[in-house]
């Protein structure tokens, strides 16, 4: 299993929150930011700030998505590393389920 996203990135993910059924995460960083590769359980990511990102996964396939701000997503549970894209500093909220 891959790390944890704050340790394995903490110039991206800082935990806001924590309690035995939420971990809350504010990530953010400036295009063409990468992290490591890491993991989350099931969360909702919520754009704070339109928010473009590429997706690596182990076995090298990779996914684009794009979120305007405001808009939410829900995730199972991925391995991945990100990049961020576009032209302005991305900004979500990570709501990780336990």
């Amino acid at each position: 299993m891959a790390g944890d996203p704050v340790n394995v990135a903490p110039h991206v993910y800082k935990t806001v929150l924590e309690n035995d059924r939420v971990r809350v995460l504010e990530a953010g960083g400036s295009p063409g930011l990468i992290t490591g590769m890491h993991s989350h359980p099931n969360q909702v990511a919520i754009a704070l700030a339109d928010t473009k990102m590429k997706f690596t996964f182990p076995n090298g396939e990779s996914a684009e998505a794009e979120l305007k701000a405001g808009e939410v997503m829900y995730l199972e549970p991925v391995e991945h590393t990100v990049e961020l894209l576009g032209s302005e500093e991305g900004r979500l909220i990570l709501v990780e389920l336990k």
